[in-house]
C-alpha cells in the first residue's frame, strides 16, 4: 500500500470515528440538559467523509433521528461517499477485502 492510499484510508477511518463519537456525545449531553454539539458541526462532520460514522451513531443512538435535515441528509451523504470512495478506492487501487 502506498503512502497516499494509508493517508486516505487513515482520513475516512479518522472522520468515521470522530463523527461517530460526536453523535454519541451530543445524545448524551441531550440526555443529561448540558452544552450541545451545534447541528452544523454535526452535519459539518458527514460531510467530510464522516457519513458512515454519522449514520451509525444515529442508527445506534437514536440521535436526530427524526429531524428532516439529518434524517434526509445524512444518508444523501453516505450513498454518495460510498459512490465516491468506491470510485476513488479503485482509481487508487485500493483494495479492501
Amino acid at each position: 500500500m502506498t503512502l497516499l492510499q494509508t493517508i486516505f484510508l487513515s482520513y475516512l477511518v479518522l472522520a468515521n470515528l470522530v463523527a461517530f463519537a460526536m453523535y454519541g456525545i451530543d445524545k448524551r449531553r441531550a440526555i443529561k440538559d448540558k452544552w450541545r454539539i451545534p447541528e452544523k458541526r454535526l452535519l459539518l462532520a458527514a460531510l467530510f467523509g464522516g457519513a458512515p460514522g454519522a449514520l451509525w451513531g444515529m442508527i445506534l443512538f437514536h440521535h436526530k433521528t427524526k429531524k428532516a435535515k439529518f434524517f434526509l441528509t445524512v444518508p444523501v451523504l453516505f450513498v454518495l461517499q460510498v459512490v465516491l470512495f468506491s470510485w476513488l478506492f479503485w482509481r487508487l487501487g485500493i483494495a479492501l477485502y
